[in-house]
């Protein structure tokens, strides 16, 4: 099984426009499909999610660095497998990779499959931004967003806040939804 991203224009949004992220855009953000290119950078963004939760462990610095690439590697093999049809998007400003967006449409809803921002760019108002134009998305389309977030993210509140309430336990994860309207 494949594990690097598909080329541009490859992956299940062909050649499809990128979706309107107007909010972020109007705090400096852009928008691009990702490429082979981005896995140095996606890798080291989902190290910096999960630094915190590894910074515990009895391990080395080169142990933990092992552990979160193949976490990493696992969890971009799923995505890339069970999620044909997402727009894979990286987040810019200033031309330098600053996050990850990953959506699929599905007949009831538009899933949020991951949002992630590197450390320096949190707490500037852009997750949220990307978050209502997410919905303003799915509500054009009478649609309700959905996504998996870990019980114990700090981002809860913000999708609370913002109309998403717990829909099912996953264990680690509550399945947060906000419905259409």
């Amino acid at each position: 099984m494949p594990t690097a991203a598909p080329a541009v224009g490859q992956d299940g949004a062909g050649n499809r426009p990128l979706p309107p992220l107007l909010r972020a855009a109007a705090n400096g953000l852009t928008f691009r499909r990702i490429t082979d290119a981005d896995m140095g950078f996606l890798s080291a963004l989902y190290a910096a999610g999960r630094a915190e939760e590894v910074a515990p462990l009895p391990w080395s610095a080169a142990e933990k660095a092992a552990f979160l690439a193949a976490q990493f590697e696992a969890q971009h093999t799923h995505y890339m497998a069970h999620y044909p049809d997402a727009d894979w998007l990286i987040a810019e400003r200033g031309g330098v990779p600053i996050g990850r967006l990953y959506l699929e449409r599905w007949p009831s809803e538009i899933r949020v499959i991951d949002i992630a921002l590197m450390p320096e760019a949190r707490g500037q108002g852009l997750g949220r931004a990307l978050m209502e134009d997410v919905i303003a998305i799915a509500g054009a389309d009478g649609l309700g967003v959905g996504i998996h977030v870990e019980k114990n993210n700090p981002a809860m509140r913000l999708y609370e806040r913002l109309g998403f309430t717990p829909r099912e336990d996953k264990g680690v994860y509550w399945l947060m939804r906000r419905d259409a309207g």
